[in-house]
């Protein structure tokens, strides 16, 4: 049974909605996830956790990865599933999760986002090297200990040297990452901004930018934010969430994968710099011209299955 009272929301009380549900859930979900965890290794080793000093520490990694999956699913995965009850009553169609797609539209998808790689990193590069102006010096320097951070995490969580390990990292790195955002970000927050501007375009590059921006990791804002855009327009044309959720899958299972192997000295860590090196442009730019070329065709693949402006009931 729905709300009906939740089915009337304009665009903007919708997002202001949306976003007390996110904070609430996320809250009641860290509460949880710390009362749960004392019994396991107490109050003072819990508010000692943060410190980046333990990033080498095993145990400490334990308990990181612990609130990293329980943020998941209290940020991400069951936001919008409440928000899909209590704005349309059927989760699954709010959430375009009812939607079929075809198998050839996967390959194609599989075949993007592994050629994607080089025009990434030859974004990912020039937005590295961005500089900013000497009166906003404060707002560089903060966003590059913010990066700094991140890094350190983000490599703390990618060691691993086991495949049990490297299983757990596809989980939580690359799995629930593509369930939640794309539900939060494509299912929910680019309906709003698509109905509210009343263009699908506006509603893609919109939630992009909060999906990019909500990261905190500003030197790979414009990556992060071309394929938000990607994975909006995917949506917009299979109708579909499942191909986006299937390709920021990819994206991110590719990247824990390369950076297993790397570790592993199967493969060179120089193919983690292809595209962004002066010798390998070229290769930033097939992958571009590749990256059109397979979302053109998942288009044509998927002709009545666009979806509409105006896609909220």
């Amino acid at each position: 049974m729905a709300f009906t009272a939740f089915q009337n929301m304009r665009p903007f009380q919708q997002l202001l909605f949306s976003l007390f549900v996110i904070l609430v859930s996320f809250l009641v979900f860290m509460v949880i996830s710390v009362l749960a965890a004392i019994p396991f290794i107490g109050i003072e080793s819990l508010m000692n956790i943060t410190t980046i000093n333990g990033m080498t520490d095993p145990e400490t990694l334990k308990v990181l990865k612990y609130f990293q999956v329980v943020q998941s699913f209290g940020l991400f995965i069951v936001p919008p599933i409440i928000l899909g009850w209590l704005f349309y009553g059927k989760i699954s169609e709010y959430l375009f999760l009812n939607k079929s797609f075809n198998l050839a539209s996967v390959l194609l998808v599989l075949a993007m986002m592994f050629f994607a790689a080089p025009f990434i990193n030859f974004v990912g590069e020039l937005n590295a090297n961005m500089t900013f102006p000497n009166w906003l010096s404060g707002v560089e320097q903060w966003m590059k200990n913010a990066e700094e951070n991140a890094e350190v995490l983000t490599k703390a969580f990618l060691k691993v040297d086991t495949t049990g390990g490297l299983l757990f990292n596809i989980f939580m790195i690359a799995m629930l990452p593509a369930i939640g955002e794309e539900l939060l970000f494509r299912g929910v927050i680019q309906r709003i901004f698509t109905n509210w501007t009343r263009s699908n375009n506006w509603g893609i590059w919109i939630s992009a930018i909060l999906f990019s921006a909500l990261h905190m990791q500003f030197y790979g804002f414009v990556p992060r934010m071309l394929l938000g855009v990607l994975f909006g327009y995917l949506l917009i044309w299979s109708g579909s969430i499942w191909l986006p959720i299937i390709a920021h899958f990819l994206n991110n299972a590719i990247a824990v994968i390369g950076i297993f192997l790397v570790d592993k000295n199967i493969v060179k860590p120089e193919i983690e710099e292809i595209g962004s090196t002066s010798g390998s442009y070229y290769m930033a730019a097939i992958s571009l011209g590749l990256i059109v070329a397979f979302m053109l065709m998942i288009k044509r693949q998927n002709e009545g299955s666009n979806l509409k402006i105006g896609i909220n009931r």
